[in-house]
């Protein structure tokens, strides 16, 4: 079985990609899913988050507060820096025992990964995807997805390995600035190759 890592930056279209898989009938996993879970209420994880950040990252149901968190790793690399490590290992843990688990007869699965390349693990995978557009592109794109200011769009853009360095660190890549058709043609090309 191949391991598929699907990275990118914020806002270029990985979710587009992992749903196209997904509805190849690969199996897809999604590192985000299981960060979120990593953070849910009563887990080691959260507890850790509120022993680093304070009770102020508690809401009112014993969530963490997951805005006021993303303002703060975005404004302190350090803050950044101390949440992945709260968060990264049991994520990658997770992802490994979900491929370990997957039928003997599957022939590739994905999982996708944002910060694959900025913790260093690509090497754990057979292949990298990368999906890609400009920046400009993702700064538009988080403004009109998630309400953001174009300053706080680009901080976020601003705080991952620039897409160009992914690109060039990709085994395939998708280019996502085209129309879906386009981004669907490719995905349908990538997953002929994995196939085969």
């Amino acid at each position: 079985m191949k391991r598929v890592a699907l990275t990118g930056g914020i806002a270029t279209g990985k979710s587009h990609v992992l749903a196209r898989v997904a509805d190849s009938g690969a199996p897809t996993i999604d590192a985000d899913v299981l960060a979120r879970a990593v953070l849910e209420p009563g887990t080691p994880g959260a507890a850790a988050v509120v022993q680093r950040f304070g009770p102020e990252m508690l809401l009112p149901d014993g969530q963490i507060d997951r805005r006021a968190l993303g303002r703060l790793i975005f404004a302190s690399p350090e803050a950044r820096t101390d949440l992945e490590a709260i968060v990264h290992p049991a994520v990658y843990a997770a992802i490994h025992r979900w491929f370990d688990e997957l039928p003997p007869e599957t022939i590739f699965a994905m999982a996708d990964i944002p910060l694959l390349f900025e913790t260093g693990r690509e090497g754990e995978f057979d292949v990298v995807v990368v999906t890609a557009c400009e920046p400009e592109t993702q700064v538009q794109r988080i403004v009109s997805r998630d309400g953001l200011s174009e300053a706080d769009a680009r901080q976020r853009v601003a705080a991952q390995l620039p897409i160009a360095e992914k690109v060039r660190r990709a085994d395939r890549v998708i280019r996502t600035e085209g129309s879906r058709a386009e981004t669907d043609a490719q995905v349908e090309a990538l997953i002929a190759v994995l196939s085969a």
